[in-house]
């Protein structure tokens, strides 16, 4: 049984919201987006300034539904409202972050070539670069789904090493680090 799933979502009022028989739409002050649904498991109940999301059939798959849609469509309306943030910190002597026009960005991360990346339209990005710091790239969107994705690529293209620490790696994320090589004395 889902408890997440069964809390009701307040729609703020400059917010707009409608579903049709597979999709869901959220439209506010920051963008607009669609989620698809299962309507074989859900059926979705949007009264006034709230959305009620409901299992048809009572097995755990239906209850499983229900609160990843519940939350899913909760994200969406924060997101058209207020929008997500995330932060990598690049790590390394050398290592560093460009902004080469308006949504392409180049990386030197130690390689023998740059990267380059194209960011897409609905992230934007900053790149922070102080002396003596860590470059500190900071991802801004509506759609929390690809803000995600855009940050988990940036962050593969070189994870953190557990022995030097260099690479990027989220702001506050955790790099345990191992022991190198001990010279063994005779």
């Amino acid at each position: 049984m889902s408890r997440v799933g069964k809390t009701f979502i307040l729609v703020p009022k400059e917010v707009k919201v409608s579903k049709d028989m597979k999709n869901f739409y959220v439209t506010g002050p920051l963008g607009s987006l669609i989620q698809k649904y299962s309507y074989h498991d859900i059926k979705i109940k949007i009264l006034k300034n709230m959305i009620y999301i409901i299992q048809i059939n009572n097995n755990s798959n239906s209850s499983a539904m229900q609160g990843l849609y519940r939350s899913l469509f909760y994200n969406m309306i924060i997101g058209v409202t207020k929008g997500f943030e995330k932060s990598l910190e690049i790590v390394g002597i050398g290592y560093r972050a460009v902004t080469k026009s308006d949504n392409i960005m180049e990386l030197y991360l130690g390689y023998s070539h740059n990267i380059i990346i194209k960011i897409p339209q609905e992230v934007s990005y900053k790149i922070n670069i102080d002396k003596g710091k860590n470059t500190i790239i900071v991802l801004k969107s509506y759609d929390k789904q690809l803000l995600g994705v855009v940050a988990s690529k940036i962050r593969s293209l070189r994870k953190p090493d557990s022995y030097k620490g260099k690479g990027i790696r989220y702001i506050n994320e955790y790099i345990k680090m191992k022991t190198g090589k001990t010279s063994k004395s005779t």
